[in-house]
């Protein structure tokens, strides 16, 4: 046994890990850690091998966002916080871009763990600095978790709700402690996502409050001009302290960054075609297809790319709101998805660009397909008689088209299934049997472009009696709606990633239904879910996660909490040419904020 250990203890520091003998416990310490895996990047590694080491810094590169803003703090609820805001601050660590999910020294500069992940420790780099100059202390680090868990969005109550509280455990560490009894190896790992602010400067003001003051950073930008609700500029800081660090080398290249507000998308292609900004992302298949065009795209001023991606993409839905008494049977909402007709949208709008979203974690291993496995039998079988039967015996597939326009016999899936929901046709109005009331409800929605998209769906559920009316509101108080969950229906995309965990609280738990400004905006209340959420917190290899999540995803579907939409596994951007990049592009990001350069 003894010399198992010491073989154990030599492999250990050979790949960057060191063991500090604890009196009940071995505790690694590292310059960096991964979850459910081994780090890609070993000790002493340079720099991440996405990046260009000796890329130029300066230069301008000009943004666009839609809507307004009418805050500088987007760590609480209150307010639309400004487009890149993130870029003022650093986090205890740094996620690279093409491992699944592990992360390296940033304001930390080592991480400990012990052998019973009870808690969770950080050495903070004795060179980061404020952007004012003084040192980041582990009191900031403190301050940080205290206020973002007593005043911060609703999020951080949710995804940091196993850690117990964080504590300055030396000159230079910091300690967060789970809790007892936890079985959650990502706990390390999301509290390393933590980003650091400011003690001393939070002790003289409203951390609570909207404001347009620009906050104290620590990050490679700070602000260096504000427009409210028109633009905001960064500029690169000069001394940033963390420039060289193997994760930054090579990144956050541009010396200024200008995003400028445009009422609409429609507005914004123009300007950008006309040399207002630079770089786009273009979500809308229609514009991508048909209005990329002219002189500017001819001479190569303006370059057009799609680059693949190995990104999950999540589930983009229409999403009913069940805390919507309308809403509340599962046959209804099963209904109303033969309404969409995908096929017709797909071909008619999009040219058969896009692909039937059929999971919560589509574009990925976590998918669920085919029948559940063994291995997912052993989480779903305790709820036999509590979930639906279709879980173990049918593989999950949208209602399908011919892509003519005729779904009568879809309809007629529909109409049945209202029946048996206790609905019916009456004078071409759908009418509930026991109040009388009509089937009405309204879809809010954000984008403008989306009212095109929607309007043929408004007709075929017009067809069975049922009025559908669209409202179009503007971004303020499309959030504010959303945070208080006043909507009958939205469209609205969970992203995923590759390690899901903590966050999936926020997205489905029955908690989280009931708290103003969570991602459970469908209302989900499922004490089968919610379980099967802490299997995927608690998963301790990655074949245990990958049964977890299709087990989650199954019961999901099955649930028709959703009418999944459409997705595509390629980034399509537009940029005008005055840009490079480096010759290997981060397998899980599309790297232009922080890895191009201008030429």
């Amino acid at each position: 046994m003894k010399k198992l250990m010491q073989i154990l203890t030599v492999l250990i520091i050979f790949l960057g890990v060191s063991v500090i003998q604890g009196y009940a416990q071995r505790v690694y310490s590292s310059y960096g850690i991964a979850l459910r895996s081994s780090l890609k990047y070993g000790k002493g590694f340079r720099h991440f091998e996405y990046v260009n080491p000796d890329a130029p810094k300066g230069g301008e590169v000009r943004l666009s966002a839609i809507g307004t803003f009418d805050s500088l703090n987007p760590f609480i609820l209150k307010g639309v916080p400004a487009a890149g805001i993130g870029l003022i601050f650093d986090t205890l660590m740094e996620s690279s871009a093409d491992e699944p999910f592990s992360q390296y020294g940033l304001v930390a500069e080592t991480i400990e763990v012990p052998s019973d992940n009870s808690w969770v420790a950080f050495e903070i780099n004795s060179s980061a600095r404020w952007h004012d100059g003084s040192y980041i202390t582990p009191d900031d680090v403190v301050f940080t978790f205290n206020i973002l868990m007593e005043k911060g969005h609703p999020f951080y109550r949710s995804y940091y709700h196993d850690v117990v509280r964080a504590e300055k455990i030396g000159q230079n560490k910091v300690r967060f402690v789970f809790r007892k009894g936890v079985k959650n190896s990502e706990l390390p790992l999301i509290v390393g996502q933590l980003v650091v602010l400011s003690k001393k400067y939070y002790s003289s003001r409203d951390f609570n409050k909207t404001t347009l003051e620009p906050p104290m950073g620590s990050g490679p930008y700070e602000i260096s001009d504000v427009k409210p609700g028109r633009s905001i500029t960064y500029r690169l800081v000069k001394n940033y302290w963390g420039k060289d660090i193997p994760v930054n080398k090579g990144r956050y290249n541009f010396g200024t960054i200008k995003y400028e507000y445009y009422r609409d998308a429609t507005v914004a292609l123009e300007a950008f075609k006309a040399g207002e900004y630079d770089f786009r992302l273009e979500n809308i298949a229609k514009v991508w297809a048909t209005a990329y065009k002219g002189p500017a795209f001819e001479q190569g001023k303006i370059i057009k790319e799609e680059l693949p991606n190995n990104n999950p993409v999540g589930m983009q839905a229409f999403v009913y709101n069940t805390r919507r008494q309308i809403f509340r049977k599962r046959k209804v909402r099963e209904a109303l998805a033969y309404a969409f007709d995908f096929e017709w949208t797909n071909k008619t709008f999009f040219y058969n660009s896009y692909k039937r979203t059929k999971s919560y974690f589509e574009n990925s291993d976590l998918a669920s397909r085919g029948l559940p496995s063994k291995e997912e039998l052993k989480l779903l079988n305790p709820y036999r008689g509590r979930i639906p039967d279709e879980v173990f015996t049918k593989e999950y597939e949208p209602p399908k088209t011919d892509g003519s326009g005729n779904i009568r016999n879809n309809l007629r899936k529909a109409l049945k299934l209202l029946k048996e929901a206790g609905w019916s046709l009456k004078g071409g109005k759908l009418i509930n049997n026991i109040t009388g009331k009509e089937f009405k409800f309204e879809l809010l929605l954000v984008q403008p472009s989306f009212e095109r998209v929607v309007l043929p769906f408004k007709k075929n559920l017009k067809r069975i009696g049922i009025d559908m009316s669209i409202r179009l509101v503007d971004s303020s108080q499309y959030i504010n709606r959303l945070n208080n969950f006043d909507f009958d229906m939205i469209v609205y995309s969970w992203r995923q990633s590759l390690s899901p965990g903590n966050e999936q609280r926020d997205f489905w738990s029955s908690k989280a239904a009931d708290t103003p400004g969570s991602s459970n905006l469908a209302g989900i209340k499922d004490p089968v879910v919610d379980r099967l959420i802490e299997e995927i917190i608690k998963a301790d290899n990655r074949e245990s996660l990958i049964a977890a999540c299709r087990a989650l995803d199954r019961v999901l579907l099955w649930g028709y909490y959703v009418i999944p939409q459409w997705y595509i596994n390629v980034y399509r951007i537009a940029y005008w040419n005055k840009f490079a990049r480096p010759k290997i592009k981060p397998k899980y990001a599309l790297g232009f904020l922080d890895t191009w350069w201008i030429k």
